[in-house]
């Protein structure tokens, strides 16, 4: 999680202006994208927002470049910074006089260009209707302490959530320690050859996680609606997962490294 409000200044003293993509932090963590002094930003819906694939998108504009000066457009001047103009984002109260000036409406929302899908809304906004019911600092709050359970029972190494002996071996945390820096989601880079066996054993398993080829598995407890015993279970799952597919892996490779050839007794042992 980088530290969008010191980025932003270092980009704003050189004469940067500077957008960030909040794929994966809308809905995660806490964001002050206006007291930050982000110019704009973009964010997909269907993560944390739980919208589904192919919902729509979000943006942030600040106000400095959301200013539309009217008597400017009259005067024939811009009014307005430049941008894509689209239909969607023109002043709803002109948009039928289809008149020859394009006269954005304020805010981002004079940065639209068409409208969007009536049914891709509609997840959102039922979505939405759901986080309005509590807020972004208890959900964040929750976050932290989840994220933290999952961390220490993958590096447990005693009951009840045991390590197997060779465990620390089969996969890491490559995620950051520290809470502040980082959200909901660990990122676990697997053994070389693991990930395929895993995934396989955790989908018959019915947990759903996401996948990095060539050897990282991400996990994102939710906390609008995982809980601390979901994470327990996971964690159960995910380290005989592991177990099995390095059992598989090591039988594999000693087992055609056994047959010499073509002797009776490498058949037998594969067989």
């Amino acid at each position: 999680f980088f530290d969008i409000r010191s980025i932003s200044a270092h980009a704003h003293s050189h004469g940067i202006s500077i957008g960030w993509d909040l794929a994966h932090a809308v809905g995660n963590v806490e964001l002050q994208l206006h007291d930050w002094d982000v110019d704009f930003a973009v964010w997909c819906s269907y993560k944390y927002l739980n919208s589904g694939p192919g919902a729509i998108g979000g943006l942030f504009v600040h106000d400095k470049h959301g200013q539309v000066d009217r008597e400017a457009i009259r005067n024939g001047l811009e009014g307005y910074r430049p941008r894509l103009s689209g239909w969607w984002g023109g002043d709803k109260a002109l948009r039928f006089q289809m008149g020859s000036e394009f006269v954005p409406m304020p805010g981002a929302a004079g940065f639209q260009v068409g409208n969007p899908c009536a049914l891709a809304m509609c997840p959102l906004l039922a979505s939405l209707e759901i986080f309005s019911l509590t807020s972004v600092t208890a959900l964040r709050s929750k976050s932290v302490r989840l994220t933290a359970y999952l961390e220490e029972l993958l590096h447990r190494k005693t009951s009840p959530v045991a390590a197997a002996d060779g465990m620390d071996k089969l996969y890491w945390i490559i995620t950051p320690s520290d809470p502040a820096q980082r959200g909901a989601q660990l990122s676990i880079r697997l053994k070389s050859g693991l990930l395929e066996g895993v995934m396989v054993e955790l989908e018959e398993q019915g947990v759903v996680v996401d996948e990095r080829k060539p050897d990282v598995v991400r996990v994102a407890p939710a906390p609008l609606y995982n809980t601390f015993s979901e994470v327990w279970t996971f964690v159960v799952i995910f380290k005989a997962a592991c177990t099995k597919a390095n059992t598989k892996q090591t039988f594999n490779s000693e087992g055609l490294g056994h047959l010499g050839g073509t002797s009776d007794k490498g058949w037998s042992l594969i067989k």
